[in-house]
Parts: structure tokens; sequence; C-alpha cells
């Protein structure tokens, strides 16, 4: 995990890629879950005997899920010291270009685009999070998160 001790060494990080998280497992149950969670239970996530026969031959993870594991993953690859809360600003862009089957292991990558002062303490980052399946070149989801950090 890369730690920085303060705003002013995060902002001159901009444009490291800060390391990778480690391996999380997406089991049907996961999927399950968020489909309860969220109301979505489409076949291609819930159905596992009705996914074989779909165009990836088994359930996949909803794109929204794997979006959702960005606190854990990303909380794996980096920390600031001092921070006394931080919020989810939004999203600039997000894309899945590769489906999810459940049962892989995914991590993120994560590299800051961009750390802003915003004054009073906060500090805005824009990071490139790339979350990958292992064994597969093309990653399946690649956003452009914001993180406000008051430190």
């Amino acid at each position: 995990m890369r730690t920085f001790a303060s705003a002013g060494e995060l902002l001159a990080s901009v444009g490291e890629h800060l390391g990778y998280s480690e391996w999380q497992d997406v089991t049907q149950e996961r999927v399950n879950l968020f489909a309860d969670a969220t109301g979505d239970h489409q076949w291609i996530h819930v159905d596992p005997e009705r996914a074989k026969e779909g165009p990836f031959g088994t359930t996949i993870a909803h794109g929204y899920l794997t979006l959702s594991l960005l606190p854990i993953l990303v909380g794996q690859v980096y920390r600031v010291d001092g921070v006394r809360m931080g919020i989810n600003y939004g999203l600039d862009m997000v894309r899945f270009p590769s489906p999810l089957p459940t049962g892989s292991k995914i991590r993120a990558g994560v590299e800051i685009l961009a750390a802003d002062d915003k004054g009073e303490g906060w500090t805005q980052l824009k990071c490139r999070v790339t979350i990958e399946r292992e064994g597969h070149e093309k990653p399946v989801c690649v956003t452009d998160a914001l993180t406000r950090l008051l430190i």
C-alpha cells in the first residue's frame, strides 16, 4: 500500500501509477446479494442454468456490482495520513469493456490523474481505476473516480 504523509505529497504524485489491490473473488453468492440489494434479478446474473445457454456461457456480475467494489479495491492501494474524512464526489467516466463471469478474481490498479487543492482543507483527487480480471488482458471496468478528502 502506498502511504502519503501529507496533501502536498499527494499533489506531487499526479501522473503516477500507485499500484494494485489484492485479488477479490466475485462469487455467485456476491452477485445474488447484489441482485437482492438492487432488485436487478436479470437471468444473466442470477440463473446459472439459463446462463449456460447465454452469450457468456455462465452468469456474469452486474456492471454496477463491479463499480461498487471500488472502495474495497482502492482502499487497498493507497491512503493519506491525517485525512479526517473522505467522500465520493462522482465519476467522470465509466466503461465496462468486457464481461465479468462469476467465479472470477479481480483487482484494481490506480493512477492519479489530477489532485487539486479546493481550499479549506479539501483536496480533490481524480484517479483512473482499472479493474482487471485475473488471466485476461481486457479490463472489466475503467473509471475516472473523483474523491474529496478533508485533510
